[in-house]
């Protein structure tokens, strides 16, 4: 692969506001208003954590330590955006984001917690389906 110069399609995420697209990369640290991002994104991963979160980090096959497992986890671009969607947008306010990569096993885990603690309808578009996440439930069912 690294011969034949194949590198991984790096996953992102997009987010409107304002008429203005958001991109998200994981672990971006370019968005101007990263550092605001990352701080609510602690604020909310306690709460997520009262409420069972726990990273599955079996879903990285990267050899490293746990704690940089899920500090790599805790970036993925879709959460990022929907942490960014919370900040900009008005309670009640629905979500949009679009993604070019499937959602990960974690990230649909922890997308589906934060809509029930937010009380906000998240809805990702993925490589393979739309998923509607409502009161801390997915339309897919968890299958997809």
């Amino acid at each position: 692969m690294k011969v034949r110069g194949v590198k991984k399609t790096s996953g992102w995420s997009l987010f409107t506001v304002n008429g203005v697209v958001h991109e998200f990369v994981a672990g971006d640290q370019t968005h101007p208003q990263a550092e605001e991002i990352y701080q609510f994104w602690d604020k909310l991963l306690v709460k997520m954590k009262h409420r069972g979160y726990a990273p599955k980090t079996s879903v990285l096959l990267l050899d490293m330590e746990e704690k940089e497992k899920e500090k790599f986890l805790y970036r993925h671009s879709e959460k990022l955006a929907v942490v960014f969607g919370l900040m900009t947008t008005p309670e009640g306010t629905t979500i949009r984001i679009m993604k070019n990569l499937r959602v990960c096993e974690d990230c649909h885990a922890a997308l589906k917690l934060i809509s029930g603690i937010v009380n906000r309808e998240i809805i990702v578009r993925d490589r393979n389906r739309f998923h509607c996440f409502r009161g801390g439930q997915c339309s897919c069912r968890d299958f997809w």
